[in-house]
């Protein structure tokens, strides 16, 4: 016999969102209404919505905007035109994504719209970044991506910033993915990859308007476990160049002025600003390594920020291991049995540091006591990019200046829950 739990279950299965909902804003005499209506798929000749929410059988829908507006004073929080993330194409009649699925998309997206001036792929797994790079061709992004976490990107979700083109799609068949998602497929690439019958394509256009999307408030709704809902106007960091970004400098004992000695090279600039990207886009408290345009650590959701720069950093340690076996024998560190060898990689990784030598280091919040500088100089990042603004910055920077490694400040932490 079914208990309770099973038979509501069962129940919701057959549960279908409506078409249509109005969200009604009122404040006295004034209401302001905004209008979304539910995106769906034809798959062999039946609509479709999301597959299913945080889990199967929890009914789900995803909705775009199509009209009305909500306005705060003069700034309007709900654009209603042309919706990107909220109206994806499927291609591929396989199935349909899931509410994880979108949110990948979004979270891949909403790093990309960032680095449009070059090509980049971000891969994404249960809502938060495991391989990203930038590249001077998709195949070439996708693959330093797939090395940065090879083990993270099964059954993740891959989104580009240019079309995938036969090349790219080739090295893509290598990889198990989820979801594979990019403005365009050129041709021949869709028959090549539908000897992945169970790879979810999809196509996402606008990229620019993405990018247009940066610094411009919009609305967003949290709900509550009893179902009570916090509305909030949230903002995207904004795009970070050598031209805004502030040079680290800070008081001491209220009247000594301490600063960094060097400026980053070309080089650690790039490092530094792609890892602030992906660090935005990544559950706080987030840490993250990038080397030559790749991720090489990715630390995500402490309560600690020392705590997640040691993650980040043992992340960097087993993916070098991981890369290295690969590279010998083709298969995953964890699959290598023979102990010698397994001790041999590890100590030509640890040699390399994972990798870490004259990397970038980003933190979404500014560093509050040593402990994460430390972790990263230990491991020899050259330049660290954070916020700013504690009470420990004139002593930050002087362990950076003792260790020629350039620190900037963004002045704005770039937290996500």
């Amino acid at each position: 016999m079914k208990d309770d739990k099973q038979t509501t279950l069962a129940a919701t299965e057959n549960l279908r969102f409506p078409e249509e909902i109005d969200v009604v804003f009122r404040d006295g005499e004034r209401k302001q209404t905004v209008t979304y209506r539910q995106v769906k798929w034809t798959l062999n000749g039946r609509d479709f919505g999301l597959r299913h929410g945080e889990n199967p059988g929890r009914p789900a829908a995803l909705y775009k905007p199509v009209g009305g507006q909500f306005t705060l004073g003069e700034i309007d929080l709900v654009r209603t035109a042309g919706p990107t993330v909220s109206e994806p194409e499927l291609l591929a009649p396989c199935h349909c994504p899931g509410k994880i699925g979108i949110r990948d998309i979004d979270i891949a997206l909403s790093a990309l719209r960032y680095t449009l001036h070059r090509p980049t792929c971000v891969i994404v797994k249960h809502n938060n970044p495991c391989g990203a790079a930038m590249a001077n061709h998709p195949d070439q992004a996708f693959q330093l991506a797939v090395r940065a976490n090879r083990s993270a990107a099964v059954g993740a979700c891959a989104t580009f910033n240019r079309p995938v083109d036969l090349p790219t799609a080739e090295a893509i068949l290598q990889v198990p993915l989820d979801i594979l998602v990019a403005p365009d497929f050129e041709e021949g690439v869709l028959g090549m990859l539908a000897r992945r019958p169970d790879l979810c394509l999809m196509r996402v256009g606008k990229l620019d308007q993405l990018a247009q999307d940066i610094g411009r408030p919009h609305l967003a709704l949290t709900s509550l476990s009893d179902g009570g809902l916090i509305a909030e106007m949230t903002v995207s960091p904004p795009a970070l160049s050598r031209e805004n970004y502030r040079p680290s400098s800070a008081l001491q004992h209220k009247t000594q002025e301490v600063r960094g000695k060097r400026q980053p090279t070309p080089g650690e600039w790039e490092d530094m600003l792609f890892a602030w990207v992906i660090a935005a886009t990544t559950a706080s408290d987030s840490v993250v390594y990038v080397k030559d345009c790749a991720t090489v650590g990715i630390g995500i959701g402490g309560q600690d920020r020392t705590a997640v720069a040691q993650i980040a950093r043992d992340y960097a340690y087993h993916n070098m291991a991981d890369r290295l076996a690969w590279e010998r024998f083709h298969v995953p560190y964890d699959a290598v049995t023979d102990e010698t060898m397994r001790e041999s990689i590890w100590a030509d990784a640890a040699e390399l540091k994972g990798g870490l030598i004259g990397a970038g280091m980003a933190s979404d919040g500014a560093l509050n006591h040593p402990g994460p500088l430390e972790v990263a100089l230990r491991e020899g990042v050259t330049a660290v990019i954070q916020p700013g603004g504690s009470a420990y910055d004139a002593e930050l920077i002087r362990l950076c200046n003792a260790r020629n490694v350039v620190m900037v400040f963004t002045g704005e932490r770039a937290f996500r829950h």
